[in-house]
């Protein structure tokens, strides 16, 4: 009997989805999303046209799945240095300082894909998409504040909503600095300056309360 010895169709097993998105993100990155072609990801991703479409879809396709990804691992990092166990103000400082430090990363392109990339492109998945991370990011803070006023670092009244949604624009705020040159050591000095602005007049509200 004659045994089928063809290779079965389909992706390699050892083929590195996540890598090839990684290096697709750089690509867009260094060029933006208008200013990339096919052929800048075929050779960027080091994926055969065929293989390319077959695995990962057109650009657009290929543009959501390393945002979404790109998204997945930052936020991951960023809740890590948000409610790592430590004071408050900390967790705010190193909230902030990790948008500084993942958007002057040595070897990539200066400032953050979601920020600096995904808000101009017109579609309207991406935009949702950064809606919901956006309001994500939010929440995170919030929730952050919350044990804050728990574990009474704060009062009770502290405007979580309004501080929240200031202390991500101070992270967007930033990387868009970032982008432009601002040298890292000032932005993370400003990183934490932002976080006593946020956090400085109910600190000392509470602080008369107790005397």
């Amino acid at each position: 009997m004659i045994q089928n010895t063809a290779r079965p169709r389909g992706r390699p097993r050892s083929f590195d989805e996540t890598g090839a998105l990684e290096k697709a993100t750089q690509v867009f990155w260094s060029k933006g999303y208008d200013g990339v072609t096919i052929d800048d990801l075929v050779e960027g991703m080091g994926v055969g046209r065929p293989s390319l479409y077959a695995i990962f879809g057109d650009k657009r396709a290929i543009f959501l799945r390393a945002l979404k990804a790109y998204a997945e691992r930052k936020g991951a990092a960023a809740t890590k240095a948000l409610l790592a166990p430590q004071t408050l103000r900390d967790s705010i400082v190193g909230f902030l300082r990790y948008a500084v430090e993942s958007a002057t990363e040595k070897g990539s392109a200066r400032g953050c894909l979601m920020m600096c990339v995904a808000p101009i492109v017109n579609d309207v998945d991406v935009q949702r998409f950064l809606q919901s991370a956006v309001a994500g990011g939010v929440a995170l803070v919030e929730r952050r504040f919350r044990d804050g006023i728990t574990a009474g670092e704060i009062p009770s009244d502290f405007p979580v909503a309004v501080r929240a949604i200031q202390v991500t624009d101070f992270a967007r705020a930033l990387t868009m600095r970032a982008q432009i040159g601002t040298p890292r050591k000032t932005l993370l000095k400003d990183a934490g300056e932002a976080a006593d602005l946020v956090l400085l007049p109910r600190l000392k509200a509470i602080g008369k309360q107790k005397l």
